[in-house]
């Protein structure tokens, strides 16, 4: 199973509520490999040093919510040069109208603050693809939003066995385990979302708890003061509600026959999205201050997904008549 995940900011709580979470959870029920996928930041990215800090920062916290490098394969996508290699097999094995037709691109290159709109932003899947097939990987857990990209991989692997025989495994996506629906603490209606226009709805993993309670104490609920579960009329509490219960453990139903008012109920949830981040924190802290450990544990995970994806890319070459070196 291969899930991914690019270096473009701070792990907020929707991100380990919602997927995270879940991930370490995973690490023992499947061999997992967990990509942080750098090169795909460089569609967008154009400041020199910002992919390589935000790529140790993020591995850092991959560990720190309580992923295991010797349990699951964690790596940095350019560590792993195979993944290049693929990647232009696969682009010469997709057509320029599959590319075209995928949403994301039109959508991105549209919100571009300037005229230049990478060429890599429009080849990126067939990256993605080897990303995939990579690591023969039967499941890739996405979300709707990403089913196109699962879906054209699918293409160009069948397309590739076509021409020169069965060599790739073809993926299915999966709907990940269902996570917390954690929304915007200021705008209850969307997503918590690290690219909205103020942070003040949005937990970050590494706020400190009076920034945390602050946020809380400030999330948007309603006026008839009625502390109930109803995602439609009541998004806001609704959305405390589900918070709560991600975070300590009690239902839903548990935490409504418990509650009379608002105040109490964003002081408690507050107090156990701290609880949750505490140790989180603090393991984040012991990697950045000993970068041999944090490269130690990254080159477990590049070695390892190095064995699998140089024995597909030998597979591939091999597959397609390419000179032996």
């Amino acid at each position: 199973m291969l899930s991914c995940i690019q270096p473009t900011g701070d792990v907020h709580l929707g991100n380990y509520l919602g997927a995270l979470r879940n991930w370490v959870a995973g690490q023992h029920e499947a061999d997992v490999f967990h990509g942080i996928v750098d090169l795909h930041a460089l569609t967008t990215t154009v400041t020199p040093d910002v992919i390589g800090a935000n790529t140790l920062e993020l591995s850092a916290m991959l560990f720190a919510i309580g992923l295991d490098p010797e349990v699951a394969t964690v790596f940095v996508q350019s560590h792993v040069p195979e993944h290049a290699q693929l990647g232009w097999v696969m682009e010469c094995t997709v057509s320029f109208g599959e590319l075209s037709r995928m949403t994301q691109f039109k959508e991105k290159s549209s919100r571009s603050e300037t005229d230049f709109v990478s060429a890599g932003l429009f080849t990126y899947p067939a990256l993605q693809a080897a990303d995939i097939v990579l690591y023969d990987a039967n499941e890739v857990p996405v979300g709707d939003d990403q089913r196109q990209h699962v879906e054209i991989t699918r293409d160009i692997a069948i397309r590739f066995n076509h021409r020169f025989g069965d060599t790739l495994v073809v993926p299915e996506a999966v709907t990940p385990a269902a996570g917390a629906r954690v929304m915007d603490l200021a705008d209850p209606t969307s997503k918590m979302s690290k690219s909205s226009a103020s942070t003040n709805g949005c937990v970050f993993l590494l706020d400190p708890p009076e920034v945390v309670t602050r946020k809380f104490k400030r999330a948007v609920t309603d006026s008839d003061a009625t502390v109930a579960y109803d995602r439609a009329e009541k998004p806001g509490v609704s959305n405390l509600i589900d918070i709560l219960s991600a975070a300590s453990g009690m239902s839903a139903e548990s935490i409504v026959s418990s509650y009379r008012q608002y105040g109490p109920l964003k002081s408690d949830t507050a107090e156990a999205v701290i609880a949750v981040l505490a140790p989180i924190q603090a393991r984040y802290e012991e990697l950045m201050a000993d970068r041999g450990e944090l490269a130690r544990q990254l080159r477990i995970g590049a070695d390892r997904a190095r064995t699998v994806a140089s024995a597909t890319l030998e597979r591939v070459y091999s597959a397609v008549g390419l000179l032996p070196g």
